[in-house]
């Protein structure tokens, strides 16, 4: 490649990127008691050329869950192992994000403490929603939601505090910046759509409303780690877990007005084609968020390097995120810088397992430890 934009670096907030080959947050359930160990010091180590990594999603609390085998940050000892992932990425002069994340609605009382119902905006089931759960016989696997029971307006703040509470944690373990996860049909992205938003009260009905709760959860974590160390993932125009919206750019280019008075260091986008389709976002709509929001902008969604130099090339852009690309290439912006070959990844160890599909990917370079 002769163009090198996607390869130089970049002023993301207050943190200096080397390039602009970012990690997406990736789900692996292989936590069984949710606390990060060698395994993932291992994994995330390998991928420290990433100009960020952000980590895989890390639930805020124990009734945050709705994936079994998924980290925390809740407890000493997640905190614990969480600074030994970021220690071991740090040593090999990476940069990290902590993904903070609530699913809401997309839980099952079997995930849930004591078997409590899921909380969410409304009472409302996910439709063709399905979680990840142990079941009684020591086995793991997807099984559909249960129906949510509605947030009383009081118990919010509580939720707020959650992740406030999370961002102490993350800040402690030495984590570069912190993602709040707003997307992909998850508890805030639940109270940011009209289709799952049903509230009468203060945080339902208009769009100042339904972006109040996101909003009051930015405030609060920028307060610990400060907003040029922050930044949110959104997904307007997805429609998946049953999620729907009647005013997917309204929403989304308020945040992006809402989040630039702020000071926050980054919006991440993942396009509506995450889950396989199709669709994209409308004419005009990357030119629009750009003119809303002076921070950075990160696209993510089936990118190739190809894509990727476009997206940057006419300035929609600033950087691109890679999901499964990294899974099975843990040395991706090398092999993007040179045009390398990809590894391809194996679909069947995407969730769960051990060492299998994880951190035995090959590297460019055969003499790379890759359990150092």
């Amino acid at each position: 490649m002769t163009d090198t934009t996607l390869f130089t670096p970049f002023q993301l907030g207050s943190l200096s990127l080397p390039n602009r080959v970012i990690m997406a947050p990736l789900t692996r359930a292989r936590t069984p008691d949710s606390v990060p160990g060698k395994l993932q010091q291992v994994y995330y180590e390998q991928r420290a050329g990433a100009g960020l990594i952000i980590s895989e999603a890390t639930n805020i609390s124990p009734t945050a869950r709705g994936y079994v085998y998924t980290p925390g940050i809740w407890t000493d000892e997640q905190e614990a192992g969480w600074r030994q992932v970021v220690d071991a990425v740090h040593a090999k002069g990476g940069r990290i994000a902590l993904q903070l994340w609530h699913v809401g609605r997309v839980s099952h009382e079997m995930v849930q403490p004591d078997g409590q119902q899921p909380v969410a905006p409304s009472a409302l089931k996910g439709e063709g929603a399905q979680c990840f759960v142990e079941f009684e016989d020591g086995t793991a696997g997807r099984h559909p939601t249960s129906t949510p029971r509605a947030l009383e307006t009081d118990e919010i703040p509580g939720i707020v505090e959650d992740y406030r509470q999370a961002a102490v944690r993350a800040k402690r373990a030495g984590f570069d910046m912190l993602e709040v996860h707003a997307a992909n049909a998850y508890l805030l992205n639940q109270f940011l759509a009209t289709g799952t938003n049903l509230r009468t009260d203060r945080y339902g009905g208009s769009i100042e409303n339904r972006a109040r709760f996101p909003l009051e959860v930015i405030d609060a974590v920028t307060e610990v780690f400060g907003a040029d160390r922050v930044g949110i993932r959104l997904t307007p125009f997805i429609e998946i877990f049953g999620l729907s919206d009647d005013e997917p750019e309204a929403m989304a280019l308020y945040l992006a007005e809402q989040l630039d008075r702020r000071g926050l260091a980054y919006i991440h986008l993942n396009e509506p084609n995450w889950a396989g389709g199709d669709t994209t976002f409308p004419e005009g709509f990357r030119g629009r968020m750009r003119e809303h929001f002076s921070g950075g902008l990160i696209y993510c969604g089936h990118y190739d390097a190809e894509r990727a130099q476009q997206r940057l090339a006419e300035n929609t852009a600033d950087l691109i995120a890679f999901g499964r690309p990294f899974i099975a290439n843990p040395d991706l912006p090398e092999r993007l810088r040179t045009g390398a070959a990809l590894n391809e990844p194996d679909q069947d160890t995407f969730y769960g397992g051990n060492e299998q599909g994880y951190t035995d990917y090959p590297f460019l370079d055969n003499g790379h430890d890759q359990t150092a």
